[in-house]
């Protein structure tokens, strides 16, 4: 019995690590999207990365959800850039239950469409994830900049 006892723990935990390992990549992978998004300067289908209610913050400011930071803030921005890319991208993601806790740092470089004007920053987001039944969805995201030493 306490063979079968043991056994069936071994498998429950080893269950649990493989279903966390899944998750944290599954998280990963949405915020990866999101950052892809952005770099190729087209939102398109960004919304199905968040919760319907979801909600945006930037350097302090309150954007409202991502339908609303898209068309009145992050949208008409990228227009103004002829390229936006991340380097020294680095994410570090908590899985708890059917929440996720992210924390990624990067440096970005927008290069202005206008005149050509390099803009790099050193930037942070911490984001909240909610699993569903479609899968993991941001539900809050804050990131903050500074420019790049």
């Amino acid at each position: 019995m306490k063979k079968i006892l043991m056994m069936f723990l071994l498998l429950a935990t080893g269950t649990v690590a493989f279903t966390q390992t899944s998750d944290k990549e599954a998280v990963k992978t949405v915020l990866n999207n999101y950052k892809k998004a952005i770099e190729k300067l087209d939102t398109t289908g960004v919304v199905n990365l968040f919760v319907k209610d979801s909600k945006v913050f930037e350097q302090a400011k309150d954007e409202g959800t991502i339908g609303h930071y898209l068309e009145h803030h992050l949208g008409p921005e990228l227009k103004d850039f002829k390229s936006f890319t991340f380097s020294d991208y680095k994410v570090d993601v908590t899985v708890t239950g059917e929440y996720a806790f992210s924390t990624e740092t990067y440096i970005y470089t927008i290069i202005l469409a206008k005149d050509g004007k390099e803009i790099k920053s050193q930037g942070v987001a911490t984001s909240v994830l909610r699993k569903s039944k479609e899968g993991w969805k941001i539900v809050q995201t804050h990131s903050s900049f500074r420019k790049a030493k």
